[in-house]
């Protein structure tokens, strides 16, 4: 507990920016607008389905992703990884992956531009409640950044190992239209009270992050990673369900629904939840 707690307090530390003030505020304020290293961006290489983790620290604690290369470091301060990655290969344009903010390093400025919009989309698709209703109303094929054609709903899941019993059920439950219109909208399951410790809510959470994904009509490329949703599938069936093991599409299924239900506030008694009607 304390090792987890000195970790913080070192990494906000390490995140804390100089406040300039007077004509020194003004500087700042024109570097954010006019960054130099934009064109450095690589977005070919960004890919935002594997775990939020620091490739270095394996830390989930202020994770960037650098935006020239894709890997994940911890922490802009000087003394961070992201610092000492950026000095050393002279990768600037680095992006926050929970505040969804980016920043030049070294100089550790925030970059605030237009242009980097679509890369938040891709870490972070959102839907409006008329866009979902319109869904099933266009077959539109839409272009990747990498020049592939797709169907939004009907993108291919990579296959990490043996989890290809999992994929299946999890794109058939991205086309039940009740179930997918509830998951695109984040607000309607963030506001589920659930218990202390609670482990099995990360599946709603995870469910709903890949529904987005899979639903996305900006994506970079034509295919989604399933590796932060089954990673809580194994963690939450406590191993019944593994992504280097071949299991069985109708048992997932059915533990699926049911952990669903439960994460959702369902049990026999209260009224059903939406994966029980």
């Amino acid at each position: 507990m304390a090792t987890i707690k000195r970790e913080r307090e070192i990494d906000e530390d390490d995140d804390e920016v100089p406040v300039k003030v007077g004509r020194g505020h003004d500087v700042e304020d024109k570097r954010s607008r006019h960054c130099p290293y934009l064109d450095t961006i690589n977005r070919s290489v960004l890919d935002f389905d594997f775990e939020k983790l620091c490739s270095i620290s394996l830390s989930h604690i202020n994770v960037y992703a650098c935006l020239v290369c894709g890997k994940y470091f911890q922490g802009r301060g000087q003394k961070s990884h992201a610092y000492t990655h950026s000095v050393q290969f002279t990768h600037h344009v680095f992006l926050n992956l929970h505040t969804l903010k980016f920043y030049c390093l070294p100089d550790n400025y925030e970059i605030i531009d237009s242009s980097l919009e679509d890369i938040t989309y891709v870490l972070k698709p959102t839907f409006t409640r008329q866009h979902i209703s319109g869904l099933d109303k266009q077959g539109r094929l839409y272009r990747a950044y990498d020049g592939t054609t797709y169907l939004p709903g009907i993108v291919g899941l990579n296959n990490i190992k043996a989890n290809d019993y999992a994929n299946a059920v999890l794109q058939a439950l991205s086309n039940v239209p009740p179930l997918r219109n509830y998951f695109l909208e984040e607000e309607n399951y963030r506001g589920i009270r659930r218990p202390p410790g609670d482990i099995m809510f990360l599946l709603v959470q995870r469910f709903g992050e890949l529904m987005r994904k899979l639903w996305n009509p900006r994506n970079f490329k034509a295919h989604v990673s399933p590796h932060e949703m089954l990673q809580a599938v194994v963690l939450c069936s406590k191993k019944n369900f593994q992504i280097t093991k071949q299991g069985d599409s109708v048992d997932f299924l059915s533990w699926f629904l049911n952990a669903l239900h439960g994460a959702l506030g369902g049990t026999k008694k209260k009224p059903p939840s939406l994966c029980c009607r």
